[in-house]
């Protein structure tokens, strides 16, 4: 999905999902079906539905994305989980590598700048820029996250610790995980991040490089078939 987005920005094309990949979140973002013959029928006979994506910054190139972006442990998480044979289906897969990638990582000092100058500066965990509701396999990261309003759901996890993760883990199934008290969630059409030591980048499941990165949103730039309603 990724490559194709990248792909189709600026040509007017339509793009159709068949539910192929490991986590299916873009795909659960829109309601495409998860059978296979019921996904066709969608890109066949669908209504087309034009979506904002995001743009990301880093190392002197950029790349646009479909669904979520993310900068610490997420980007690790998706380097493991893309290494791992998915024999436990896609959330149990996203999952594992979670757990696995949470007991080693040390959060860092992160600093990250939204719209109008605001700043966060603090130890941190992940950032998630979020254009989809859904990431890694399932987890509702940003619930309220809407693909046409020109704006990133920001998601700042910060100094989170074991139990932390004990607690609230489950929680990221339903996106009521937001609750939690080192969990700040912001709204903006660009996001800053760098960290002291660089971090682990990845959209849409892809690792692609290392902090410092900046974020924006494309508005109403992908062309997506969906279910008539």
């Amino acid at each position: 999905m990724n490559e194709v987005v990248n792909g189709a920005v600026g040509t007017g094309a339509e793009i159709a999902i068949l539910p192929n990949g490991t986590g299916q979140d873009f795909g659960r973002t829109h309601g495409i079906p998860t059978g296979f013959d019921d996904a066709v029928a969608v890109a066949l006979g669908g209504e087309t539905r034009t979506i904002d994506i995001g743009r990301v910054e880093l190392g002197g190139e950029s790349r646009y994305f479909a669904n979520v972006g993310s900068v610490g442990m997420s980007g690790a998480v998706a380097r493991r989980a893309n290494g791992m044979p998915k024999l436990l289906g896609g959330k149990g897969t996203f999952f594992y590598a979670l757990t696995q990638e949470f007991l080693a990582w040390k959060n860092t000092e992160v600093t990250v700048r939204v719209d109008g100058g605001e700043e966060r500066r603090g130890a941190m965990h992940d950032v998630i820029v979020a254009s989809g509701r859904w990431h890694g396999g399932g987890m509702q990261l940003a619930p309220d996250a809407s693909q046409d309003d020109g704006l990133f759901d920001v998601v700042l996890i910060g100094d989170v610790n074991k139990l932390d993760f004990l607690t609230t883990a489950p929680k990221l199934y339903s996106g009521r995980y937001l609750g939690h008290p080192k969990i700040d969630h912001l709204r903006s059409a660009s996001v800053e991040i760098d960290a002291e030591q660089p971090l682990p980048v990845e959209v849409d499941g892809e690792p692609i490089g290392t902090t410092p990165a900046r974020f924006e949103v494309v508005p109403a730039a992908v062309n997506v078939r969906v279910p008539r309603k």
